[in-house]
């Protein structure tokens, strides 16, 4: 493999073809890393917001439970923490800015089951105090509604349309409820944009409604099995509930994610296909060269079998020499991303480097494409070096 050529072309097109195999093996290993990392930080955000299990009606946006059902959801194993929620979609004033977002309330336990208060970048997270109803509010509509927290008399108006309103009526079309902005939480832009958190009695109040709820959000135990309490939960909740671990809730999302991840895979896989060229190339003039000393192998009894395994073997060594130096430069740029952040993400974000997450499964599935590719790539050549006769006739 690294003896030198007649024709310094052939080394020189040997080592190409190593070198494309070094970078496309380092490509594909931190391409699959980071779409990784972006998956990891997506799930971090979402959790944050997102309860580990969360029940919904099968059919429309609101439900009714009895307190015997409620009981028995509670005294689930593996569950630590339920939290009641009730949103809908309103229009919120404040200070002459207008705009349509969504009205959460929450209950006592959100807090604990969300962790929502990591997140919460200025003032504090209260929902109801001394006879107050107090509001925490997304990023995005602190800024669209241009809301300050530290002003305290300053109140979030909230309407809501009146189920009540008949036409001709002299009842008014909308309700309005006011509630005192104390803080603002920073997460992922979705919710940033739209939600405004508040009691449940609050948006209770808005809707008309005594008992209706959007969802329970549950907390789970630390070693609990998200799959087996979720399938437990639907045994007793029964069909006109869904229930959903935390990766149900976020499905579309990672999905994308996962689809995106695996077309880079498949483009750069392609890329290594045409950079395999250069290796059948390299080996097919190695065959070229190397007539005579397989006519004097084959004239001491080597087989075409053997003659075959040695270019086989060739490749698949140029293949494992690229292979294991764009495994290192990969693991050795893994490495100088987590510590120091060397590729910023440019704007301005919540982290400042590249996220990226190397994974035994990625490498693995990098490794033997690559090697397959390699050892598809020296077949040809290979099968040229059998043909070869035992006889050479020189002019």
């Amino acid at each position: 493999m690294f003896a030198n050529k007649s024709t310094n072309a052939i080394n020189l097109i040997s080592g190409i073809s190593v070198l494309g195999i070094t970078i496309g093996t380092a490509a594909l290993i931190l391409i699959l890393s980071v779409f990784n990392g972006f998956e990891d930080l997506l799930s971090s955000l979402f959790s944050t917001f997102n309860p580990d299990i969360k029940v919904i009606a099968a059919k429309g946006k609101t439900f009714t439970i009895e307190d015997e059902l409620m009981e028995k959801v509670a005294k689930t194993g593996g569950i630590a923490l339920v939290s009641q929620t009730l949103e809908e979609v309103a229009f919120f004033e404040y200070k002459g800015s207008q705009d349509f977002g969504v009205v959460k309330g929450v209950d006592n336990y959100f807090a604990q089951v969300t962790g929502i208060d990591s997140t919460i970048r200025e003032g504090r997270i209260v929902f109801q105090e001394r006879g107050s109803e107090f509001a925490v509010v997304g990023g995005g509509m602190r800024n669209k509604l241009g809301i300050n927290v530290e002003d305290q008399f300053a109140a979030l108006a909230v309407y809501m349309p009146n189920k009540k309103h008949r036409a001709g009526s002299l009842s008014k079309p909308f309700k309005k409820q006011y509630t005192y902005p104390v803080g603002t939480f920073v997460n992922q832009q979705d919710f940033d944009n739209q939600y405004v958190l508040t009691s449940l009695d609050f948006t209770r109040s808005l809707l008309n409604s005594k008992n209706d709820l959007s969802a329970l959000e549950i907390k789970l135990v630390p070693d609990a099995n998200p799959q087996k309490v979720a399938a437990n939960l639907r045994t007793t909740l029964g069909d006109a509930f869904l229930v959903k671990d935390r990766y149900q809730q976020n499905e579309a999302y990672l999905k994308l994610m996962n689809i995106e991840k695996w077309m880079s895979f498949a483009i750069l896989i392609l890329m290594m296909v045409l950079i395999a060229f250069n290796m059948i190339g390299s080996l097919w003039m190695i065959v070229l060269e190397k007539k005579k000393d397989i006519a004097i192998l084959k004239s001491m009894g080597a087989t075409e079998k053997m003659i075959r395994n040695i270019f086989l073997l060739e490749g698949i060594l140029l293949t494992l020499l690229g292979i294991a130096l764009g495994l290192a430069i990969a693991f050795i740029l893994y490495l100088l991303q987590i510590n120091y952040g060397i590729i910023a993400f440019p704007g301005s974000f919540a982290f400042e480097a590249y996220p990226i997450d190397m994974r035994f499964f990625d490498v693995m599935v990098v490794l033997v494409s690559v090697t397959v590719i390699g050892l598809l790539a020296s077949i040809l050549p290979a099968r040229r070096a059998e043909r070869v006769s035992a006889l050479i006739r020189e002019a």
